[in-house]
């Protein structure tokens, strides 16, 4: 083990409210030890989840380490009861990139990487088409892997923490799962079932006090192996315990990460941040090359959640500029979320082409643009949204068996595997017919809303006739 060669007395140990001691060794607490890292503790986990859940306000800082935790677990696993011996080098590397998984996450993490996906309401419903040809010109900001691996190499604390750039570059593979690096490494770190997902599931139910996210991490840890061909998989008598695993992102998304009040919230602030960065008036980085050189240098620090939250601030108490900027931040500060006109969700056959959602999208395309115009409301007030669709296999986007076995190399690496009787080599579990996935992977669950962002004086008056109104577009002809 890599950690063997520290002294005692050179190691640390950090005490975790989910896995218990986790002991670094001098260099990796070197690295947690640098501003670059301690930034983490200031980017939430859960987003807006807090404005719900009022114990969510775990950080990133946190996860990362739970990550790391989880990692030195398997490794040591791997090594003792598998006798994969890994290289020194190997293994310190694997430790290092679950530690640094989440360098490079923006403020409010996905909320404002995706900025560029967001579709404002009237592109949506194809009134206007300027904005967004306008952000399509610019440099899309890059994910928070690629910026990650920039901060590795750019931030001169870590980089030196780490041992050299090279290092860093190695890392920052590992972690984004690059084709210079192992994919059966990488996929410790990036897959259906890796340490990422292990990690957040318990830590983010235990701060919401949900029970869903509850998973047997135990079990499944000790009934990973490797396969002859080095495939990494679970035991068969651990199949259960991964469907739990499963199932178990599935209903923290349907009750936390999706909840109808924190999506809300979230749904507001994606479309204020196109919003603000498309406006050009705001000191918002507009396209990604200003996100790269603002984390190349000593901004990074103050790339926090902070920096959205002034953001938020600034637009709210100004009268002179977007009305609907305006409204979507005092939303936000005031914490008075959108109000939720319509909601159709459920299951969905992938082969299904026209269902509940679609019809609700198309009559809201259609009847939007009326119903604001009556009301006097602002067509970018309503927030037409549908979040990810659910799946129970994270990286099957709407997989069926069949589909599984057609996909590329590299992405059967990134399913969860079992090792079924009397195979040497595992297989999918969207391929094992007595699985629950098996069954369940061609229907993903589906959720399409429609929120109004109102804080006039007639909205506690006019909301509930609108959500009537609203309400009738849910139902089917």
């Amino acid at each position: 083990m890599a950690l063997s060669t520290d002294p005692i007395s050179k190691r640390k140990i950090v005490a975790d409210s989910i896995h218990g001691d986790i002991e670094l060794s001098k260099t990796e607490w070197g690295v947690v030890d640098t501003a670059t890292f301690q930034r983490l503790r200031s980017l939430k986990q859960l987003g807006m989840g807090h404005l719900v859940y009022p114990n969510a306000t775990h950080t990133r800082f946190a996860h990362s380490l739970g990550v790391f935790g989880i990692m030195s677990r398997i490794l040591v696993k791997l090594s003792k009861n598998q006798g994969k011996n890994l290289k020194p080098d190997e293994e310190a590397n694997l430790r290092m990139a679950a530690l640094l998984h989440d360098i490079g996450h923006y403020p409010y993490s996905h909320l404002m990487e995706r900025v560029d996906a967001v579709q404002l309401t009237e592109e949506e419903l194809e009134v206007v088409n300027g904005q967004k040809e306008i952000s399509a010109a610019r440099t899309p900001y890059p994910d928070h892997e690629a910026l990650g691996r920039q901060i590795l190499e750019s931030q001169s604390d870590i980089c030196a923490a780490i041992g050299s750039v090279n290092r860093a570059r190695e890392i920052g593979a590992l972690f984004s799962r690059l084709d210079v690096a192992d994919p059966q490494l990488s996929k410790l770190i990036h897959s259906s079932l890796d340490m990422d997902r292990l990690d957040y599931l318990l830590r983010d139910a235990k701060a919401a006090g949900v029970p869903y996210g509850q998973i047997d991490l135990n079990y499944l840890l000790s009934n990973i192996r490797l396969s002859p061909k080095g495939v990494l998989g679970v035991e068969y008598k651990a199949l259960a315990a991964a469907e739990h695993f499963l199932l178990a992102r599935h209903f923290m998304h349907r009750v936390v990460y999706y909840h109808k009040t924190i999506y809300g919230f979230e749904e507001a602030c994606r479309q204020l941040l196109r919003r603000m960065r498309d406006s050009g008036v705001y000191d918002l980085a507009r396209n990604g090359d200003e996100v790269k050189t603002l984390c190349s240098g000593p901004e990074l620090l103050s790339f926090t959640d902070n920096y959205v939250d002034e953001l938020i601030r600034e637009a709210a108490n100004e009268e002179k500029k977007d009305p609907i900027i305006q409204t979507l931040a005092r939303c936000i500060s005031s914490r008075t979320p959108p109000k939720l006109l319509a909601e159709v969700g459920g299951l969905q056959n992938k082969n299904e082409r026209f269902h509940s959602g679609t019809h609700f999208r198309s009559l809201c395309k259609t009847q939007l643009p009326d119903l604001a115009k009556r009301l006097g409301i602002r067509l970018g007030q309503f927030l037409l949204c549908g979040p990810k669709p659910i799946k129970v296999e994270e990286r099957s986007a709407l997989l069926t068996s069949t589909e599984a076995k057609n996909l590329k190399p590299e992405e059967k690496e990134e399913l969860i595997k079992v090792f079924v009787r009397g195979e040497d080599e595992p297989k999918s579990m969207v391929e094992i017919n007595g699985s629950l996935i098996n069954h369940l992977a061609d229907h993903p669950y589906g959720i399409y809303r429609l929120y109004l962002a109102d804080l006039s004086k007639d909205a506690p008056k006019r909301l509930p006739d609108i959500s009537r109104e609203v309400q009738k577009w849910t139902q089917p002809n």
